[in-house]
Order: structure tokens, then C-alpha cells, then sequence
């Protein structure tokens, strides 16, 4: 369904009371009554219509597991009515969130693939494509920091960093099949940052970095060893003219910046035994290292694409 500029957004817009910066801790109640319009829409009613009633079954049953309990609301009617009042009533963000995530989740997957079927046995009226950007451009408008991509729910600290470089590299890394663990671990990189786990972040975002070069090595038979450091791999990258000669010299900083960017930090921050003192990781330094690693990526698996 369109999403409407109804006079009192624009009136807003032209008050400048736009949302500018983002909030992760606090899910409106107004954004999550609109989101289980999109669920609706897209996945259906649970009441009358199998396959709606079996992905809203699924849904419970999943969160139930994971929470160790029978169920989300004594005495729901339905899965879905269980499903929606709790994520309607709950305090805990984060579990908003799981429930957000895994919806969209079977959206993306499951209604994505039965979508002819759907569409012709329950009220869905929604694409699945459709509702995805919807959500995302409902988190904007909230001004909540997440977007779900790549079947995640990921944090967003910048609206342009995550256009120009988190979700390029998403979608690059994504419909590659050799660049599948590289894809993984990027995103489990972001999924860390999400639950303020800033220490295994880091150590993800290198492990994604070192598994995009190897995979590079491999598509093209370079030698390498499985222990290489990323040093070692982002010179043998340079040796092979992964990067252009001429870039190269034009850029004579571009083997300092990748070799000093992200396996410098994650080093000094996140590898390696911490001592007698607990050390920690600022969000600031996770998320520059995040941002960093994308940019990484994609500069990387772009010099790949016109080296082929």
C-alpha cells in the first residue's frame, strides 16, 4: 500500500519537525500499529485462511521457543491476536524488534515464494517487496535507526553512509554465491553492534574483510594460505593488480588505508587477550569500523568486478 502525505506530514515538513536524528531504544506505539498494518496486508488475516493461520502459527511458536514460554498471551484467540497484543504491549525494544525481524523474515521468504497462492487464498493484498520498502520507509519517518535488508534487521547510524556503502555492499556480497561468508559475517558484524557487542563486531568486521579477499584469491587461483593475515592478503590483492596499476599511483595511500583501517583497529581494540585491565569499545569506534569495513568491501569486490 502507498504511503500517504497526508496534510499534517507536510505541514510538519514545513515546521521542520522532521525527524533528523535516530532513536534505537523506544519503538512508538503509532510505528508499531502501522507495521502490523503492512503484516496484515501482506500475510493476511490468521482467522479463515490456512496459510495465513500456519505463518502466524510458525511465528508464535518460534518466539515461544526462544522466550521459554507457552505462550506470547493467555487466552489469545489466535496466533496472531497473541503475536500482535504482545508486540503492542511490550516493554522490551529489543524483543519488538525480534518480532519485527522474524515476520519480516517469513515475508521475505515464505509469502515471497507462495506469493501466487497468497494472493489468491487470503486477503494479502500486499507484495512482499512492497511491504519491506514500506517498513523501511516507515522506520525513516519514525525516525527509528533500522532497516531490514538482506533478510536482517539492521541498525543505521547515518541515512547516507547506509545508502552509499552498508546496503550497496549488502546487495553485492549478497548475490554472490562465492562471497557468501564474507556476506555472513558482515552481517553478524551488525548484529553485534545491535545488541551493543562492540568487541565481537570488530573481530567480524575483519573476519569479513580477510574472507572477501580469500574469496577473490580463490575465484581467480591465486596462492594463499588459510592463515594469511589481512596484510598479507590485501598485498598479494595489489601484487595481482586487483587494484589498477594506475590507481595505484595516482592513490599511493590506498594499501596504508587498508592496511592501516580495519585489522589496525580490530588489534588494537578487539583481538588478542585484554590484560589485567577490562578494555572496551566505544560505539563510535564499533560503528566507524562498520561504516569502514563497507566501504572496504566495496571498493574491493568493485576492483573485482572490472578485473574480471
Amino acid at each position: 500500500m502507498a504511503i500517504f502525505e497526508l496534510f499534517s506530514k507536510r505541514q510538519k515538513k514545513i515546521r521542520g519537525e522532521v525527524e533528523d536524528v535516530y532513536v534505537y531504544e523506544d519503538i512508538p506505539q503509532s510505528l508499531r500499529v502501522q507495521i502490523i498494518h503492512i503484516i496484515r496486508d501482506t500475510i493476511g488475516q490468521d482467522k479463515y485462511e490456512d496459510r495465513a493461520r500456519g505463518a502466524y502459527e510458525f511465528i508464535h511458536k518460534a518466539l515461544c521457543k526462544e522466550y521459554g514460554v507457552f505462550t506470547l498471551r493467555q487466552h489469545a484467540r489466535s496466533d496472531d491476536n497473541a503475536i500482535f497484543d504482545y508486540f503492542l504491549n511490550c516493554d522490551d525494544y529489543e524483543r519488538c524488534l525480534d518480532i519485527i525481524e522474524i515476520t519480516f523474515r517469513i515475508i521475505n521468504n515464505y509469502v515471497d515464494e507462495n506469493y501466487y497462492n497468497y494472493k489468491q487464498y487470503t486477503t494479502s493484498s500486499q507484495e512482499p517487496e512492497d511491504a519491506i520498502n514500506e517498513l523501511n520507509s516507515r522506520f525513516k519517518e519514525c525516525g527509528v535507526g533500522y532497516q531490514f535488508e538482506s533478510g536482517e534487521l539492521i541498525r543505521v547510524d547515518s541515512q547516507y553512509l547506509h545508502s552509499e556503502s552498508v546496503k550497496p555492499v549488502l546487495h553485492l556480497l549478497g548475490s554472490a554465491k562465492e562471497y557468501q561468508g564474507a556476506n555472513d559475517e558482515f552481517l553478524s558484524a551488525h548484529e553485534h553492534y545491535r545488541h551493543k557487542r562492540y568487541k565481537e563486531c570488530l573481530n567480524d568486521c575483519l573476519k569479513s574483510f580477510e574472507s572477501l579477499m580469500k574469496a577473490i584469491h580463490e575465484k581467480h587461483s591465486w596462492s594463499y594460505g588459510q592463515n594469511d593475515t589481512a596484510k598479507k592478503l590485501i598485498n598479494s590483492c595489489l601484487a595481482n593488480n586487483l587494484v589498477p596499476e594506475y590507481l595505484q599511483n595516482q592513490f599511493s595511500s590506498v594499501r596504508i588505508l587498508l592496511e592501516s583501517g580495519i585489522p589496525t583497529v580490530r588489534n588494537k581494540e578487539g583481538g588478542h587477550g585484554q590484560g589485567a585491565e577490562i578494555s572496551t569499545v566505544p560505539e563510535h569506534l564499533a560503528s566507524y569500523t562498520l561504516h569502514l569495513t563497507a566501504t572496504n568491501l566495496l571498493f574491493l569486490a568493485n576492483c573485482e568486478e572490472k578485473f574480471s
